[in-house]
């Protein structure tokens, strides 16, 4: 199908061809040709979501099991190879996407119904249930372009409070991420490339940032110094969710998709790390250390709290959320990184120590809470460390990379990675205590 006078490097599939024959024929009395088609469809559609390998896999064998086939497959970050057979006939396919995201709202409702498909899905025609499905793939962005702006402008003020900045510093990161992100939502919606919305949005969130800085400079006495805080406007575009399931589905030995979803966030944040060292240079911009704000222990507890619940919940609805499951992970979230933050603070620990216990209490939080609300797990875990992630860090070693100085972006690289692979330990031990089926490698 041609749109806007481009041809899709992606066919469309046709997902009503392959619904068999007789119409009202259930499902369980198709043919393997049938029945794979929906088991593929499924899957892609979970894939589409951003969860890892190892839950499209899991749901694929749920339902392969409901139509009485056996279905093994390979699946990356954005493709899955699959078989299915009976012990008569065997059918193999391959499915791919034409881009990857995350939408936690559309996987909230796949799971719902794979988990409800031994009851309410396996006496149903093919046609039936691609219509359910129908349905399911209408759900894009909950979210207009406006919304996800003041999502990611909320988010990153409050990044910018945890990372030490004030209120001048975390204003003008609210104008330049609510700028960057409507920007990168805008261009998402029209299909751009991944490395032009990177760009774009990265150089607007730093532009703005500026801009704004200087129209306060120009409208009120403040002291100079402010400059420091540019780097949090463009803090929304850390790639949370593949960072995170990259090291679930490693821990699996889905090498695959761990490897490619690596692949895919790393490819993000050297993106934007270099876009913003670019625009450092333009705008004569160095980072450095956020004045003390001279808060007393108590009084940076609460807020701390505060400003993790508001930076979770703006991720959260950034990866289009709906406001129960955004607030579940927020209040997670809120606990989880103050935890971690006094951690650093009060006990002393290594910043990587203290990632893996915030990641692990996410865990376990996400474990109880979520066996009362039925949301997907990943749904409320990821955003609720996303927050955890050092993106100061990264951005601070490149921009010492690109300045040459390797002696100053080492230490910061190493902390970053250490951090990075703390947090989905953190995690995967949280599922390994609180998931039997998680546990075992069968």
């Amino acid at each position: 199908m041609v749109k806007d006078n481009i041809i899709p490097n992606h066919m469309d599939i046709y997902w009503h061809d392959y619904t068999g024959h007789v119409k009202d024929k259930p499902i369980t009395e198709a043919s393997v040709p049938v029945k794979a088609a929906l088991i593929g469809r499924v899957g892609l559609m979970l894939l589409s979501c951003g969860t890892g390998a190892w839950r499209v896999r899991s749901s694929m064998n749920a339902i392969s099991e409901q139509l009485g086939v056996t279905c093994t497959s390979s699946i990356g970050l954005m493709t899955i190879v699959y078989t299915c057979f009976d012990g008569h006939k065997t059918f193999t396919n391959s499915l791919c996407l034409n881009n990857t995201g995350v939408n936690t709202s559309k996987l909230d409702r796949l799971e719902r119904f794979v988990k409800k498909f031994p009851t309410d899905g396996a006496h149903k025609s093919g046609e039936q249930l691609h219509q359910e499905l129908d349905e399911i793939e209408k759900i894009r962005g909950l979210y207009t372009p406006v919304k996800l702006g003041l999502a990611a402008a909320f988010a990153c003020a409050a990044f910018t409070f945890l990372l030490g900045g004030g209120p001048i510093e975390m204003l003008c990161a609210f104008i330049g991420a609510g700028a960057g992100n409507f920007l990168r939502s805008k261009l998402i919606g029209k299909h751009f490339t991944l490395y032009l919305c990177v760009v774009s949005s990265v150089a607007l969130a730093c532009l703005a940032y500026v801009a704004s800085l200087r129209l306060i400079e120009l409208a009120f006495p403040v002291a100079g110094g402010h400059e420091v805080g540019y780097i949090c406007a463009m803090l929304f575009i850390i790639p949370g969710f593949p960072f995170i399931t990259s090291g679930i589905d490693l821990a699996k030995l889905d090498m695959r998709s761990g490897l490619e979803r690596l692949a895919y966030a790393v490819i993000i944040v050297v993106i934007s790390t270099i876009t913003a060292w670019v625009m450092s240079l333009i705008l004569n911009l160095s980072p450095g250390a956020f004045a003390d704000l001279g808060l007393s222990p108590a009084l940076l507890f609460v807020l701390r709290l505060i400003a993790s619940f508001v930076g979770v919940f703006g991720f959260s609805i950034m990866f289009n959320s709906p406001v129960s499951i955004a607030a579940s992970a927020a209040v997670i979230g809120a606990v989880a990184n103050t935890l971690r933050l006094e951690l650093v603070d009060l006990a002393g620990l290594p910043a990587a120590v203290a990632a893996f216990i915030g990641a692990l209490t996410a865990g376990l939080l996400a474990s109880l809470m979520m066996k009362k609300l039925g949301y997907p797990r990943i749904s409320v875990t990821v955003p609720s460390i996303v927050i955890m992630v050092p993106g100061l860090y990264l951005y601070r070693a490149v921009y010492n990379m690109g300045e040459m100085s390797l002696t100053l972006s080492a230490p910061w690289l190493v902390s970053a990675l250490m951090i990075i692979m703390a947090l989905p330990l953190g995690l995967i031990a949280a599922r390994i205590i609180t998931d039997r089926s998680f546990r075992h490698c069968t």
